[in-house]
């Protein structure tokens, strides 16, 4: 006899399967402050500057200059269903901002859902430790983020200095709302993200938390998104927190984070529980630090009299700081941190020279990064006002195609700027070879400027441009575009530089000026009538540019025959009898797309017209130049006949006629200076077309 027991139903196993299934769906967890201490906290998987203070704060970057904090949950979570489909999650946290510069600010945090908690390639500044600049925008990053910004970033659309937005595998916010009233830069603050996945809604909620013992999270959200994340999320996913530093730092403090995937709300963080901040990083009271202060003060006033001749000499070779330091944002470097870095500015570290002195290859002692150091020549009588208009125009500006500045220095006739550093040189050392760091390239131009290589920097330029022109609250005119200053980083990517001429003036503002910048070959021909900048010099400049990346040939060569002295002509010359093929840089050996190639020349010949209403704006320049092909670039008008001599008028071939070296002397005789190691000629108004015959002016 044998007895049998009674199978479960195939019903419960199935339940118990999704009972299962559920509770491995369902994850959750709090962090009350960040106990376990130090880089070497087992709780959370640091990266960059990222560290846990031994009270349980998370500190994700501190003061120093353009660095970046990584803070993620040290497990994956799985964001995907069975059918692919994104589950619902919620998270609230509390975060403090400490800008290094209160008024100033600088760069915000971001809530982070990626597949790799290092974010690998990932960089400080604008970027927020998301991205880089060759990564930005791809749909292979899989990144969700919500920024909490505290910089209004021109190039990632940014509404204002104080905004939240939803990012979706790019820094350009899907969707973005003003902070206010909420100040993310001053105390602390409260923010809650919810994602429904079967109603594919995400919300995002902010708070003021200061002072509170547990935030209230506001009845309706600040943004409210309808978004299917399954396209970005993948299955297995790390959670956490980026910020990053620029020319300007802030110390970001996470206090508290509660996390729940697979429904419901995530715990509640009770705000009086967290780890305080010390309301002054010093962790003095106000009794204590007045205290401080009058002893500081008698044992200034003891060592001031037994010093004073030690005192007296410093004062002189102090660091002056003028008011207008103190209104423009970049980091301030010490004179003695650029020495070091420079190695004395030793001429071995020489990367090249111009018009308003040297620049230096340059490692930063504290961080090792790399960077290019400009160092002002003191016999420039305009270098003070040189130098104030590069922190004025690019110390404010920030555009992936322009050459950043991090910083400057300035002590006694010293004037130094600190830029990124460019490790391909620039586009002239490629093209023709030179002195300085680009002497290894010198031969490798056609190697290393592929057709492709060139038509993406042309792109580059254009961006550049479009961006000073029409991407800022202010004007921005270059007055010096040309291939020396075209830089080339370790992409090969062009970022336009040297703001030393810059023209900044406000929209609407007159224009006009008594001085003529920039460089003969690229200068626009009604300067030499009315002197007036205008976009149109840029635009002019740049056609010089096209036709110079295109031809491989400077836009005056004196070595070349007659009929081929000045570029544009020629140019024109072989576009007008359909041999454009002729332009091109016979180095490339035939290797190009002869559309491609058409439409560069159509449009280099269409900004290089003698009359800048004849010229298009850079808008139009960068769209013809994305579009590529030849048929969607307008014919080029041709310019007008060269008039009589004794008219007075400035024809195209009137202005960019060459002539033998020795007129270089009778500018000079004329008026100017001549510097023949930077081909710089300095002159006065008023002078006449044909005095400017030279490669390089500057007047």
């Amino acid at each position: 006899m044998s007895s049998s027991k009674p199978k479960p139903p195939i019903l419960f196993y199935l339940l118990l399967l999704s009972l299962l299934a559920s509770l491995a769906a369902s994850q959750e967890f709090t962090y009350k402050g960040f106990a376990g201490g130090g880089g070497g906290s087992p709780n959370l998987t640091l990266n960059g500057i990222a560290e846990v203070w031994p009270d349980g704060i998370l500190r994700l970057t501190n003061e120093t200059s353009r660095l970046l904090g990584h803070a993620f949950y040290p497990a994956p979570l799985r964001f995907l269903d069975r059918n692919g489909t994104a589950v619902s999650f919620s998270t609230e946290f509390v975060v403090t901002v400490v800008p290094e510069f209160a008024q100033l600010g600088g760069h915000g945090y971001a809530f982070v859902i990626a597949p790799d908690p290092l974010l690998p390639g990932s960089l400080p500044s604008q970027y927020l430790g998301l991205f880089s600049a060759a990564v930005e925008g791809n749909a292979t990053n899989h990144v969700f983020a919500v920024e909490f910004d505290t910089v209004q970033d021109f190039e990632f659309g940014d509404i204002n200095g104080n905004h939240v937005g939803v990012d979706l595998n790019s820094l350009v916010s899907n969707k973005s709302a003003p902070a206010d009233p909420v100040n993310l830069k001053a105390g602390d603050t409260v923010a809650w993200i919810d994602y429904d996945g079967a109603a594919r809604l995400l919300n995002v909620s902010i708070a003021n938390g200061t002072g509170a013992s547990a935030a209230v999270k506001p009845a309706t959200p600040l943004i409210s998104f309808p978004v299917d994340l399954s396209g970005v999320l993948r299955e297995q996913m790390y959670v956490g927190f980026s910020a990053s530093t620029g020319l300007l730092a802030s110390s970001h403090y996470v206090r508290g984070w509660s996390f729940r995937l697979g429904g419901g709300a995530a715990p509640k963080l009770d705000i009086s529980s967290l780890p305080t901040l010390p309301r002054n990083k010093t962790g003095k009271n106000r009794t204590s630090l007045i205290l401080a202060v009058a002893f500081s003060a008698f044992v200034a006033l003891v060592v001031l009299a037994a010093v004073g001749a030690y005192g007296a000499y410093r004062y002189k070779n102090r660091d002056i700081i003028e008011p207008w330091e103190l209104d423009y944002g970049p980091h301030r470097f010490k004179y003695g941190e650029l020495r070091r870095a420079t190695r004395g500015f030793r001429e071995r570290e020489l990367l090249g020279s111009g018009g308003f002195g040297k620049v230096y290859r340059g490692v930063l002692p504290g961080s090792g990064e790399t960077v290019a150091v400009k160092r002002v020549s003191h016999e420039s009588r305009q270098g003070l006002r040189e130098f104030v208009a590069e922190i004025a125009s690019i110390g404010r500006l920030r555009h992936r195609n322009l050459v950043q500045l991090q910083g400057w220095c300035r002590r006694r006739g010293d004037l130094l700027l600190v830029y990124d550093y460019m490790p391909n040189g620039s586009l002239d050392q490629h093209l023709f070879g030179g002195g300085g760091d680009g002497d290894h390239l010198k031969g490798a131009g056609a190697a290393r400027l592929p057709w492709p290589v060139r038509r993406r920097i042309l792109r580059d330029v254009a961006a550049a441009l479009l961006y000073l022109h029409e991407g800022w609250e202010s004007v921005v005119l270059h007055r010096d575009v040309k291939a020396s200053n075209v830089l080339l980083d370790a992409d090969m990517s062009a970022r336009l530089g040297d703001f030393g001429l810059a023209k900044l003036h406000e929209r609407g503002a007159n224009p006009s000026t008594t001085r003529v910048v920039g460089t003969l070959g690229y200068l626009a021909p009604e300067l030499t009538r009315t002197g007036k900048a205008t976009a149109a010099i840029d635009v002019f400049a740049f056609g010089a540019l096209v036709l110079e990346v295109v031809a491989g040939r400077q836009p005056i060569e004196p070595r070349a025959p007659p009929e081929e002295l000045v570029l544009a002509e020629w140019a024109w010359e072989r576009y007008a009898a359909g041999e454009v093929g002729k332009v091109v840089d016979s180095r490339l050996g035939g290797e190009y797309d002869a559309a491609e190639v058409a439409a560069a020349v159509k449009v280099g010949l269409w900004c290089s017209h003698p009359s800048p209403a004849m010229r298009p704006t850079m808008r139009e320049v960068a769209r013809y130049l994305d579009g590529g092909e030849a048929g969607e670039v307008p014919e080029p008008p041709p310019p007008p006949p060269m008039p009589p001599a004794c008219s007075g008028e400035v024809g195209f071939d009137d202005f960019v006629h060459s002539y033998p070296s020795s007129s270089f002397e009778r500018a000079a005789a004329a008026g100017g200076g001549w510097d023949a190691g930077t081909q710089t000629s300095v002159a006065t108004f008023p002078f006449s077309p044909l005095s400017m015959r030279s490669t390089h002016v500057s007047m």
